[in-house]
């Protein structure tokens, strides 16, 4: 009866705290956080919508004691689940960015407390879905209830599965002999529409749009290969497209599925390995594939299920984040998201495959590499570090720590007139801008150390960048909570960085109408004196590119078009070809 009171007294607490308005990032705010289960994680960093997976041949578990659901409630709940959740709390929801939510947690907790994290959400990381009307009041409801019960298992994907959606729509030898268009292909972007399931690839020297191309559900990265002549997407849902840029008009040529959920391709660079393979990693279940980089035909399976570096226990669902090519040996460099591991795949012999894998932190996720292209840094966001890899040494160089949620995207390289040439990540938990320093010949003192943290606009931030040919440092903040601030961007003088940011109004110079206009990912043309940024609004709102002149910071050109639905991501060819970022 005790315990009972306490509950109702907290979610009454709770309810009125929110109902106020006063759940900010104070003392009343961390002890939401703290309550929620969902300490350090960002506001906005749920907003996402996770791609929509095809979880009906799941194992579902009605567990006893836990509030009673029809089946159609049960389905309906799975899926929406899948949908907003699984990002954060994983397939099997034993936590990662979000808190553990298995039974043996909330079925304590009970039906009523979960509803008002579900409903009002946590300025620590919670968003509030039904206050925000995402869900309704019965979904609300249905979702707290559902979560006490054992997570439903989802089906595998090998290569039985894997083989029946690999689909050559045209194959090599009736591809182009050579370049049919003319298009200046180096100065090209992929960019992502991500609502709609479509890339808009647009030229960069006339910003007009080449063609819009059917792929999965809300790419999350363009990779292009190192001839530069095909670009692979892969979207959340794990589907891979294969374009072709040679043709009159660029379009697909084939595709695959990997699995249900996804976020990484890369394509092998190393010399004489040129456009032979690709891989990709997949979300679940957790594993990667090698494929054959003409076709995409899958090649080669490997699970990353396994012990985390840490505690040394055993995790089912170690998702892949990150990977890159090495420009070192003929290796991938992946990322598993929950043991914290960072893998060497080397691909010179698929059928007898060779793996170094190197202990870092968890949980790790984006990353890239310093400007000699030696060294991967990586972010470890839960652990707040960012780890080192030697990529010609092949081994861990330092594990550098950092503020709350570092989030680099690829992150951005510079010489800092102080410093030397350093790596910068900025955060999803604060406003910190933090460079490192990635010189250990020159400036051997400053090498894997923090050396500089610059006050950013405020947390949320996804993208930092800058270029060889710029002296221009560009940080978003597409995920804080203010409009003001999510809708511009900062930039600094990298020949100044004690002067401080200016603030550009991106979104207000797109001239949108209604919508969040939230401005993501700065990303430069080859030349260096551009930078485009998305405009991303609403799925049946409009949005925008907007194009800055980096040297003057002024607005140079907005491309608007109705069929630019949600851009985000986007991905100039000659950088992301030749990694400089």
């Amino acid at each position: 009866k005790e315990e009972r009171n306490m509950k109702r007294s907290t979610v009454f607490r709770l309810t009125r705290l929110a109902a106020i308005g006063v759940l900010t990032m104070t003392t009343a705010g961390a002890f939401a956080a703290e309550e929620s289960g969902h300490p350090g994680t960002t506001p906005g960093e749920m907003r996402y919508k996770g791609a929509p997976v095809p979880m009906q041949e799941s194992k579902d578990v009605i567990t006893p004691g836990a509030p009673a659901l029809t089946e159609a409630e049960f389905a309906k709940a799975k899926q929406i689940y899948f949908e907003r959740c699984a990002g954060c709390h994983g397939v099997l929801r034993k936590g990662a960015t979000g808190k553990p939510l298995t039974p043996d947690i909330t079925l304590g907790k009970g039906t009523d407390y979960l509803k008002v994290f579900i409903d009002y959400g946590s300025p620590a990381g919670m968003p509030n879905w039904g206050r925000s009307g995402d869900l309704s009041a019965d979904e609300v409801t249905l979702m707290a209830k559902y979560l006490q019960h054992e997570p439903p298992i989802p089906p595998e994907f090998g290569m039985q599965e894997m083989k029946a959606t690999w689909n050559v729509l045209v194959p090599p030898e009736k591809r182009p002999k050579k370049k049919e268009n003319k298009y200046n292909l180096d100065n090209i972007f992929s960019v992502t529409l991500r609502d709609s399931g479509e890339i808009a690839l647009i030229d960069g020297d006339t910003k007009e749009i080449i063609n819009i191309i059917k792929t999965g559900y809300a790419v999350h990265i363009s990779r292009y290969s190192t001839s530069g002549r095909y670009l692979f997407v892969i979207g959340r849902d794990a589907k891979i497209n294969l374009i072709d840029l040679w043709m009159k008009k660029p379009d697909n040529v084939a595709e695959i599925k990997i699995g249900l959920e996804a976020r990484s391709v890369e394509t092998s660079k190393y010399k004489g390995y040129e456009d032979k393979y690709a891989i990709a990693g997949s979300y679940w279940p957790p594993q990667y594939v090698i494929m054959d980089g003409d076709t995409l035909e899958p090649l080669k399976i490997v699970s990353t299920r396994g012990y985390t570096v840490d505690t040394q226990e055993y995790h089912p669902e170690p998702r892949v984040a990150a990977i890159v090519a090495s420009h070192e040996h003929p290796e991938f460099i992946v990322n598993v998201k929950e043991t914290g591991k960072i893998l060497l795949v080397n691909y010179e012999d698929v059928e007898n495959l060779k793996v170094t894998t190197i202990g870092a932190a968890r949980f790790l996720h984006d990353g890239g590499w310093d400007s000699t292209h030696r060294y991967f840094l990586t972010a470890a966001n839960q652990s707040d570090k960012i780890a080192v890899v030697d990529s010609k040494e092949g081994k861990l160089t330092a594990m550098v720590d950092v503020t709350k949620i570092p989030h680099p995207g690829r992150g951005a390289n510079l010489v800092d007139p102080k410093y030397g040439p350093v790596w910068v990540t900025s955060a999803l938990g604060n406003e910190n801008v933090t460079a490192i320093g990635t010189d250990p010949e020159g400036n051997p003192g400053n090498a894997w150390k923090v050396v500089r943290i610059l006050k950013g606009q405020g947390g949320g931030s996804l993208f930092v960048k800058s270029h060889p040919k710029s002296s221009n440092l560009w940080v978003d903040t597409p995920l804080n909570p203010d409009a003001k601030i999510s809708q511009s961007v900062a930039v600094y003088d990298v020949n100044n960085l004690d002067k401080g940011y200016e603030v550009l109004p991106i979104a207000e110079w797109a001239g949108l109408g209604e919508g969040p206009k939230r401005v993501v990912q700065p990303e430069y043309n080859k030349a260096g004196d551009e930078v485009w940024f998305s405009v991303w609004s609403g799925k049946e709102e409009e949005s925008a590119i907007v194009v800055v002149d980096d040297k003057t910071r002024k607005l140079k050109t907005v491309i608007k078009d109705k069929r630019l639905i949600t851009p985000t991501g986007k991905f100039n060819v000659y950088n992301t070809m030749h990694d400089i970022y």
